[in-house]
């Protein structure tokens, strides 16, 4: 398993922007997919967005596609996502997630062997 560590989540206003980071402490990052996770209260935890292990291929839910980019810095063990445009609806706890594949459709959370802490993005109207 990888340790990761989230930063990057805080409160914005509807429209705004923010940038989330997960930093990862092993090396086996550079061969592993990544995906991005949310949880809102009272709600199951649903994908987001997703990035292969070489960074040429990403997915997204339909709900953030067009105002979330995920993307990720091998040589920082890095993965990011860009949230522009933000809603009130994308109000809640963001999760990195390694895969323990390289690359695929990694949209389930079975697909994930480990998981960050998470962190809180708030959105206000």
């Amino acid at each position: 398993q990888v340790q990761l560590v989230e930063s990057g989540g805080g409160l914005v206003q509807a429209g705004g922007s923010l940038r989330l980071s997960c930093a990862a402490s092993e090396r086996t990052f550079n061969y592993r997919a990544m995906g991005w996770f949310r949880q809102a209260p009272g709600k199951e935890r649903e994908f987001v967005a997703a990035i292969n292990w070489s960074g040429t291929s990403n997915y997204y839910a339909d709900s953030v596609k067009g105002r979330f980019t995920i993307s990720r810095d091998n040589a920082k063990k890095t993965v990011y996502l860009q949230m522009d445009s933000l809603k009130p609806e994308d109000a809640a706890v963001y999760y990195c997630a390694a895969s323990n594949r390289r690359f695929g459709l990694l949209e389930s959370r079975r697909d994930y062997d480990s998981w960050g802490q998470g962190t809180q993005v708030t959105v206000s109207s």
